[in-house]
């Protein structure tokens, strides 16, 4: 038996997503249709393409093999629809990126500004997004490549870690603490602390740094992302825990920033689809990341 596009898509989009359940996220249909359609394609095949254990399942060597040839023709797919993309638009290519919004006004910027150095007909388009929807512009194959704060754990998602980024202080001119070497979170707990949901992962770091528990003063002002607890700090509206990539970022003219004591990172990774090899011009912007220094 020959196997289909139809029973093509369906085996890459398991193998991808290593599930059945993210199989019909990714081609939008059922579970249930799709669980028929790998099963009849082992059927007619004669093969063992998933081990079932657990609830789980696990590509056989034959499906690995088979995968190989199914990931060449996607990308000789791929590669015509580039030409022809290219042919339309007489441009080099196209390369669609992801990051945290706060890198979007930080690290992003600069990395591309050095990309285009490099490659200055090719169209990037860049998509500031939160962690969830981040991950399935990744899994659908949206974006090509995601750059976040944190790991976004998915089975189907390869990391390479970019930079540690430490959290430092940020105080406005002026403040007392302004002239330190240094800080400890005991000196900024009577300060009127500009903080982060509990429920985010920024959060839950400066939760870690307080010591966890109870142990971090309710913040007086909260927001979702650095760059706007700095936008406050530079108004006068407190003091502010934040990374050092993003306080690196816009000129932030009226603040001044003090490492902290004993901190803790928020380390920035690149991530991509596991399965699915980059493209050139993918792996060149890693490239790029991997050489910039994290501050200006």
């Amino acid at each position: 038996m020959k196997l289909n596009l139809r029973q093509i898509e369906v085996f890459r989009a398991i193998m991808l997503s290593g599930s059945i359940s993210g199989a019909s996220k990714l081609l939008f249909v059922s579970q249930p249709a799709v669980s028929r359609l790998i099963a009849y394609t082992e059927q007619r095949l004669g093969l063992m393409l998933f081990q079932r254990i657990k609830g789980r399942l696990y590509p056989t060597p034959e499906a690995r093999r088979l995968f190989v040839e199914v990931t060449a023709l996607y990308q000789n797919v791929q590669r015509v629809n580039e030409v022809a993309d290219n042919l339309a638009e007489n441009r080099e290519g196209q390369l669609r990126l992801s990051c945290s919004p706060s890198l979007g006004q930080s690290l992003l910027p600069r990395a591309i500004a050095q990309f285009r150095r490099q490659f200055p007909e090719v169209r990037i388009v860049l998509q500031t997004l939160i962690p969830s929807v981040m991950l399935q512009s990744l899994l659908t194959q949206q974006v090509e490549l995601g750059v976040a704060y944190m790991p976004v754990d998915h089975p189907s998602l390869a990391w390479q870690p970019l930079y540690e980024n430490r959290i430092v202080a940020v105080l406005p001119k002026g403040h007392a603490l302004a002239g330190r070497k240094q800080v400890t979170v005991k000196d900024l707990v009577d300060e009127p602390l500009i903080g982060y949901s509990a429920d985010i992962p920024f959060g839950m770091l400066i939760n870690k740094l307080f010591g966890g528990g109870d142990a971090q003063p309710e913040p007086r002002i909260e927001v979702q992302q650095a760059h706007v607890a700095c936008a406050l700090v530079q108004a006068g509206a407190g003091v502010a825990l934040v990374d050092e990539i993003t306080v690196a970022g816009p000129i932030w003219s009226d603040v001044v920033t003090v490492p902290i004591v004993g901190t803790v990172n928020a380390p920035v990774n690149v991530f991509h689809l596991q399965l699915q090899p980059l493209s050139r011009l993918a792996q060149a912007f890693i490239d790029v990341l991997h050489t910039m220094d994290q501050r200006p």
